[in-house]
């Protein structure tokens, strides 16, 4: 058996893998493999297939942003996931996950695995329990080998990294239970082990079994995104019992994990207050051995059905700046709907804006170069050179050309009460726009 990526990083050699992530980083090859085998940034890379556009996440490299898509078991469409596919990665995702629960799920996922050009993510639980209750099952009839079973055919499948909700134990469920939330567990991968524990008095396979489910993704070198089954799904229940359970379990496990030289992320909240952001941060770090941290948003307000892409962009940036690494996109059906095509480049567009913001917070080199240049477009009216430079070039052109021509040298705001123009004129510069 080949060695995997973070145990090539132990002797200080990299595949071809690691050495394409690296791309647009500001950090050296030698850098980078120490990062990887102390298990402070990972390289998602399944070596039954090889993607073109490989990332590394973690140790100080740029903010990356996944892209949820998939299709639910009340609409399954294999075009439209590609077409979400298309959208995400063209809009600047580093990674895509299929979060398709229908009973068509493999045909989608071997559709998105063929054609995607970044590394891949999937949740093996919704399939194995979803197919069980679609075939009128109870959840509690499907058995840890089938469990198992569908976490192998994942990674046979070529996918890159699987949340897999390890850390979600009868204690974790129990101290949750104990305290009290007013959401429950909103996470299914999380809900579904937990009822499963429940009407079996048994514990999480996923966290009895770790040791097999090594095993099986160090054959494939598939990357565990340890998952947050017990994250909060509303602001009250952030930083509870059952939450902080689980993180004290998945920093347990991924010592296990590096140890059997499995690549390991950690996911996090979830909802969760602004103020509170900063230390959820500190404690994962803390408790997981600076583990690369994989959040989704955080959502900072509850309130805001249809604007949650902005909530979670709020969040996602002072995540960041802490010390996030990933940000899972959040779009604008969150909470409501399965995202359209243009959710996903919304949503996809909102979450590089927070991922950029915090770069530049952190001093990453060279991540204010492009703002420096915009500066200089608008300054001498440069409206291609500024349609260049933005993360949304279409938007930012279609807003332009619904007021003025490309060639005016004002915008509709100000008119010829430019403030730029009228600067020069005080400065006593010679206008040359």
């Amino acid at each position: 058996m080949s060695n995997t990526i973070i145990e090539q990083a132990r002797t200080g050699k990299a595949g071809e893998a690691v050495r394409l992530a690296l791309k647009g980083e500001h950090f050296s090859l030698e850098d980078a493999l120490q990062k990887i085998a102390a298990g402070h940034a990972v390289v998602p890379s399944n070596n039954t297939r090889e993607i073109p556009d490989p990332c590394i996440i973690g140790g100080g490299s740029r903010i990356k942003v996944n892209a949820n898509i998939g299709s639910s078991m009340d609409h399954e469409s294999m075009d439209e996931e590609l077409e979400k596919l298309k959208m995400a990665v063209s809009s600047g995702a580093d990674t895509v996950m299929d979060l398709s629960t229908g009973t068509g799920w493999k045909g989608i996922l071997d559709g998105i695995t063929a054609a995607s050009p970044v590394p891949l993510g999937t949740v093996p639980v919704y399939q194995v329990f979803g197919v069980a209750m679609d075939k009128g099952r109870d959840v509690a009839d499907v058995s840890a080998e089938e469990i198992f079973s569908a976490v192998e055919d994942h990674c046979k499948a070529g996918v890159d990294y699987l949340t897999l909700h390890c850390g979600v134990t009868r204690r974790s469920v129990a101290l949750l239970r104990a305290q009290g939330r007013r959401m429950g567990i909103v996470s299914r991968g999380g809900s579904l082990l937990a009822e499963w524990m429940e009407k079996r008095s048994e514990e999480n396979p996923l966290y009895t079994g770790f040791d097999r489910l090594s095993e099986i993704l160090r054959e494939y070198d598939v990357t565990y995104s340890l998952g947050d089954g017990l994250r909060p799904g509303c602001l009250a229940d952030a930083g509870d019992r059952g939450q902080i359970e689980e993180l004290i379990s998945l920093g347990e496990l991924q010592k296990k994990a590096l140890a059997a030289g499995v690549q390991t992320m950690i996911e996090g909240p979830g909802h969760v207050p602004m103020n509170q952001i900063a230390e959820n941060i500190r404690i994962q770090k803390s408790l997981c051995g600076g583990a690369p941290f994989y959040v989704l948003g955080p959502i900072v307000t509850d309130i805001a059905p249809g604007y949650d892409h902005i909530t979670s962009a709020i969040g996602g940036a002072i995540a960041a700046w802490n010390g996030a690494d990933f940000l899972c996109y959040v779009t604008p059906a969150e909470h409501l709907r399965l995202p359209d095509i243009d959710d996903v480049r919304v949503g996809v567009i909102t979450a590089r804006i927070a991922a950029h913001a915090a770069d530049i917070a952190r001093g990453i080199p060279g991540t204010m170069d492009s703002d420096n240049a915009m500066a200089e477009a608008r300054a001498s009216f440069d409206w291609k050179q500024q349609f260049k430079l933005a993360m949304d070039p279409v938007t930012a052109r279609k807003f332009r050309d619904e007021a003025l021509p490309e060639d005016e040298d004002v915008c509709s705001m100000c008119g010829h009460l430019c403030a730029l123009k009228t600067s020069k004129r005080a400065m006593g510069e010679e206008e040359e726009i």
